[in-house]
């Protein structure tokens, strides 16, 4: 069952808000990464490079949590825990770039990194929000 993000908190995932994304390692410790993210109504967006730590989780175990601190006010939060609903490739270039736009102000994500250019397969992994907890 997907619990719908509250209307008061999707600016934190609708950016430019760095979030951390919590994954499983394979011995189960969590592992906390910064990211990019964006939300669709219905799932929070996060896009990474196949190969990746936490590509490698998300593929082994898809239990994640976001966690996302208003940059304004630190008392001002939001959790979400969940499980990875949907892997694709498609239009995960795109989605970089667009993510890129948004926090940057670049649309070109390998601009400032132009030997990564095509050496990477980009990838989106689509989280469905299961418990949302917030401030």
């Amino acid at each position: 069952m997907t619990t719908p993000i509250p209307a008061s908190h999707t600016d934190l995932l609708e950016g430019p808000v760095t979030v951390a994304l919590v994954t499983i390692m394979p011995d189960g410790q969590p592992q906390a990464t910064p990211v990019w993210c964006s939300y669709d109504g219905t799932h929070i967006l996060v896009n990474t490079a196949r190969g990746r730590r936490k590509d490698r989780n998300m593929t082994a175990d898809s239990r994640v949590t976001i966690l996302a601190i208003d940059p304004t006010d630190p008392y001002r939060w939001l959790e979400v825990r969940g499980t990875v609903d949907e892997v694709t490739e498609t239009g995960a270039l795109d989605h970089i770039n667009a993510l890129s736009k948004l926090y940057t102000g670049r649309d070109d994500f390998y601009a400032p990194m132009p030997d990564q250019r095509g050496k990477e397969t980009r990838v989106i992994y689509k989280i469905k929000p299961e418990r949302v907890n917030r401030r």
